[in-house]
């Protein structure tokens, strides 16, 4: 269960006026610590200690009811008890109903369109939440018409990944077998839309009719990924007004002028010339610009889960994403026009990735 809260913890900087470092800097164990509220008697008052006190507030000389044996400590003891009643208020449940939780803060100021002709997206987590919408949105829309699928060859697939930015390797991570695993399954499917799967696995009888379509001896999966193209889609970097300098000077990408193509030399990221040329012809036939990007030779770069999922799977792969300022910031900016530009292109490869991949030799 998700649960959304109203604001209510904040992590205050110190004023500059008490930190005269030109660079800003924290200690992240003892210095990010939220406020939840003040009046420590009030926000204690539903803590541990409060069944030992009496209405004057001193401590009763009763002796202590022994608690049941419990492998932890209570869940009131290993949180603040205010945050454990704000759950099970919200759940509609008593505290002791409580047995765990995770929490996540976020920023809770809402995007918003901003700029002279609102051509900006000011707004948290745009990385990587603006390429997860595009790819939603264009998938949908790729299949909108009634005979969208009626050529249709492949299957369209979209994949969104947790915990990209901590390293991709946890079971919802695209360092996991997530992806490689439905892909297998997908790749013994039969291509018969009026294939009636559930009485094929009704009985032991008819089930051992497909046992060749599971054999381990078969390709299919291999085969399908040797036809397939797989876009890691990820947000790139706008050139920065203020910073040009940290840019190569023919590469400069510009926010709202279109989607950004990566590439490094390094495989940083996994994009190479064919797969330009694919998604070339999909922005052609989109009617959408391309934009190029290369880091500078004297600079570090970042990846993706690009080089990582063409690795695991051997699949042809390409990086790309729209431009955007303040990457990594709560607050990051990104080109309104862009999201357009985006959907329009992903909704091409959709629909046209199965002409054209015959047509593409290395």
């Amino acid at each position: 269960m998700g649960l959304m809260f109203g604001i209510v913890l904040r992590v205050p900087t110190l004023a500059i006026h008490l930190d005269r470092q030109e660079k800003f800097e924290f200690n992240k164990e003892t210095q990010l610590f939220p406020i939840l509220g003040l009046i420590s008697a009030e926000l204690n008052k539903d803590g541990p200690t409060a069944a030992l006190e009496g209405d004057d507030g001193k401590q009763n000389t009763e002796e202590k009811v022994e608690k049941p044996f419990s492998p932890l400590s209570a869940i009131t003891e290993r949180h603040h008890p205010a945050v454990v009643k704000l759950i099970s208020e919200a759940t509609e449940s008593q505290p002791e109903d409580v047995l765990d939780f995770e929490m996540l803060l976020y920023d809770t100021q809402p995007g918003t369109l901003g700029g002279l002709n609102e051509e900006f997206i000011f707004s948290a987590r745009l990385d990587n939440l603006g390429m997860t919408y595009c790819s939603i949105e264009s998938l949908i829309a790729s299949v909108e018409a009634d005979d969208a699928l009626d050529q249709e060859q492949g299957i369209r697939i979209i994949a969104c990944f947790d915990h990209e930015e901590i390293g991709s390797q946890t079971a919802q991570g695209a360092d996991s077998n997530l992806l490689p695993a439905v892909v297998r399954r997908l790749s013994v499917l039969s291509g018969d839309k009026d294939y009636d799967f559930a009485s094929v696995s009704s009985t032991t009888s008819q089930a051992s009719t497909t046992d060749h379509l599971f054999s381990p001896t078969t390709t299919y999966f291999e085969e399908s990924l040797i036809k397939s193209f797989l876009i890691s889609a990820d947000m790139a970097h706008s050139v920065h007004p203020n910073y040009p300098a940290k840019y190569e000077s023919h590469h400069r990408p510009e926010m709202n002028k279109g989607t950004v193509i990566k590439i490094n030399a390094n495989a940083r990221y996994a994009t190479n010339s064919p797969g330009i040329v694919l998604v070339q012809e999909c922005a052609r036939d989109a009617g959408v610009p391309l934009q190029l990007f290369v880091v500078r030779n004297d600079s570090s770069c970042g990846s993706t889960i690009g080089p990582m999922l063409s690795a695991q799977m051997g699949m042809r792969t390409l990086d790309l994403g729209n431009a955007q300022l303040s990457m990594h910031s709560i607050r990051e900016t990104g080109g309104a026009h862009d999201v357009e530009h985006a959907i329009k292109l992903f909704k091409a490869f959709f629909q046209k990735y199965t002409a054209l991949e015959p047509t593409i030799f290395v």
